[in-house]
């Protein structure tokens, strides 16, 4: 994985929230909702049952200096909503492409948020990427759809293993070419 140097992530305006990075004071709201079966069943790298400590060390990658991921978190708080809605992530890779990562609370599931979240980090494209790529589980058509809504074209099949499911899973795979 690459390692890049980073100093600071912006803030990023959507309709009804914000996208800001992740703080130390959202890891209740965060441990709550991936302590949620759907929410890690949906992932390739949240564990189920969630094992202590596992946000606050997510937290802190996410803060570290040398990351090779941004970590964005979907807050509604300005919205007179809640402060966490979900996280959107950009996992940098070579030759100015990143893979996006994305999960919603289950209570604003079917709302738009993850459209919305998706349609922002490509608008804003804050890595200055040249193509994003994104990848969701088969039995996910909501989130496939949420990635064509924003512009990305299917480009194939895989796999990925789900460390939730402790299997490894059909996938579809997406690029977004940023002109």
């Amino acid at each position: 994985m690459k390692h890049v140097e980073i100093t600071r992530q912006p803030l990023i305006e959507a309709e009804r929230f914000v996208l800001r990075p992740v703080r130390r004071s959202d890891v209740g709201m965060l441990s709550m909702y991936t302590a949620d079966k759907r929410v890690a069943s949906g992932t390739r790298s949240i564990p189920h049952p969630l094992p202590p400590g596992t946000t606050e060390a997510f937290i802190e990658r996410s803060l570290h200096d040398h990351r090779n991921e941004d970590v964005w978190v979907m807050d509604g708080a300005g919205a007179d909503g809640r402060e966490v809605l979900g996280v959107i992530s950009l996992t940098h890779l070579d030759r100015a492409q990143s893979q996006l990562g994305y999960w919603v609370a289950p209570g604003f599931w079917n709302t738009g948020i993850a459209s919305e979240a998706v349609q922002a980090i490509v608008a804003a494209n804050p890595q200055e990427n040249t193509s994003i790529f994104a990848e969701v589980f088969q039995d996910n058509a909501a989130s496939a759809r949420v990635l064509t809504h924003a512009g990305f074209e299917y480009i194939g099949d895989a796999e990925s293993h789900c460390v939730a499911r402790n299997a490894n899973v059909p996938t579809w795979t997406y690029i977004n070419k940023i002109s």
